[in-house]
């Protein structure tokens, strides 16, 4: 089953009965992404919610001057979408793309608004994961203002080990907000620290 990954980590917060299962199988759609596609793109709007089954995405920003601005990553039992653009169905302002082959569960704004009305609990899930996000969204911004690039660097490290391994140097310096040759830097004097 292909969407026993969700079913798990939806437990986590609510139960679903078997019949509430099925119905959220029915309202729930699984695509396959390769690497380099994009889930949405700026300026599109956000058409699905979608919960990372495996694989990597990114969400970024591009300015106008081209520049690429890295806000999340997204990997295993992560969600990833322009959430502004998902609940007011215009125009997007993030990208998200793949920086792996990845598999996703993707909910449109009816099929949730469906499932909302036929499994009531479910509203409960989705604002305890936006309530979630919403808080770790103000904390960076926090950490952005008040630590230093080498403390941020700490931190993300901490708290996503796998993500260092799968993605590049250069988007880990953008979503730290530094170039990649000071993360290099940073990273040369945590070595020799150690």
């Amino acid at each position: 089953m292909e969407i026993a990954s969700l079913l798990k980590y939806i437990s986590k917060y609510i139960d679903l009965s078997k019949q509430e299962v099925s119905i959220l199988s029915e309202h729930v759609k699984i695509r396959d992404y390769l690497k380099g596609q994009f889930i949405v793109q700026q300026g599109d709007v956000c058409k699905y919610e979608s919960y990372v089954i495996s694989g990597c995405a990114k969400t970024f920003h591009i300015d106008r001057e081209g520049n690429e601005h890295v806000v999340m990553f997204a990997i295993e039992h992560w969600w990833t979408a322009d959430l502004g653009s998902f609940i007011t169905q215009q125009s997007a302002d993030y990208n998200v793309q793949c920086l792996e082959k990845t598999k996703v569960a993707q909910f449109s704004p009816e099929s949730l608004e469906q499932l909302y009305v036929q499994i009531p609990k479910l509203e409960r899930f989705f604002r305890i994961i936006i309530q979630n996000a919403f808080v770790a969204s103000q904390k960076r911004i926090v950490r952005n203002l008040s630590l230093t690039a080498k403390e941020r660097y700490l931190i993300f490290r901490e708290q996503y080990p796998d993500i260092e391994q799968r993605v590049p140097q250069y988007l880990i310096a953008s979503y730290l907000g530094i170039t990649k040759q000071f993360l290099s830097k940073i990273r040369a004097e945590l070595t020799i620290g150690n």
